[in-house]
């Protein structure tokens, strides 16, 4: 593999890491940036790159394992964060009841979502729709949130934020966006919510990745394995760079900056594609 093709992959591993956390979708902006400039498509193949958008998530999934790792490890019994309630605390039935609806829908749609969503006019009305959703979260939700921990969440908030981030199938509406958005609707804070989607995101893309790799492991060619592995570690260590950033400035700057951002570069990008 030349040595082009691999900086393209770091470029892609930057972006995934730089937006993962952001409500911004990375896999929108990963799109746009592919599919303007990089042309990825041209020597992995349709499969191959769609794939590859998918798996280069492990890589900041990989940081959130490595930054909330104590979360991590208390969800299974095997820490315990100072001041956590012995008994009604958030565990890891709080992320299964929260990961199911998309899980399944995920599955059931990933062929639709593979062929028809992944491209920049989907791209662009997914950013202004979610932006409009975000925007809605911080102008209608509560005030005052009741949920200012984890260990406040209950079962049923975790679910009815699972079904939310179903919007987040679509590539461009951002998971972050719509799982925090719909956190902050059901009362939890923005920090709070923020916590719960990385989590959640650690089992969600997991597994997303390993259906996708799966279903198209006959498509993908060994020799492009360098391009994978780059952008996985170019991910990884982008996304370690914004993850706590990310953590610290949503608390101050809540939805509606990020939603301004998404508007005016669907904008821009409808300018480009359709005039």
């Amino acid at each position: 593999m030349e040595i082009i093709e691999l900086i393209k992959s770091i470029i892609l591993g930057f972006v995934e890491g730089m937006t993962e956390f952001a409500p911004v979708s990375s896999t929108g902006h990963m799109i746009i940036v592919d599919d303007m400039w990089l042309k990825t498509q041209e020597f992995l193949g349709e499969s191959s790159a769609n794939t590859f958008k998918i798996v280069i998530q492990l890589g900041s999934i990989l940081a959130v394992v490595v930054v909330m790792w104590k979360r991590m490890l208390s969800l299974v019994g095997l820490y315990h964060i100072k001041g956590q309630r012995p008994h009604h605390h958030f565990n890891l039935l709080h992320v299964i009841v929260g990961i199911i609806p998309a899980g399944i829908l995920g599955v059931l749609f990933e062929d639709f979502i593979d062929k028809h969503l992944f491209g920049i006019k989907t791209v662009i009305f997914s950013l202004f729709f979610g932006a409009l959703f975000m925007i809605a979260a911080d102008k209608w939700g509560p005030k005052r949130p009741k949920v200012h921990s984890l260990d406040d969440l209950s079962y049923g908030q975790a679910f009815k934020v699972g079904l939310i981030q179903c919007l987040s199938l679509w590539p461009g509406f951002s998971r972050s966006g719509a799982t925090i958005s719909g956190g902050v609707m059901l009362g939890l804070d923005h920090r709070t919510a923020s916590d719960f989607t990385f989590i959640m995101a650690v089992p969600i893309m997991a597994g997303a990745s390993l259906v996708s790799l799966l279903k198209h492991w006959d498509e993908i060619n060994f020799g492009d394995m360098n391009f994978y592995i780059v952008g996985f570690i170019s991910a990884f260590v982008f996304a370690l760079i914004s993850i706590k950033f990310f953590l610290k400035l949503i608390s101050k700057v809540k939805l509606v900056p990020f939603a301004i951002y998404r508007i005016i570069l669907a904008i821009i990008l409808a300018i480009i594609v359709y005039m």
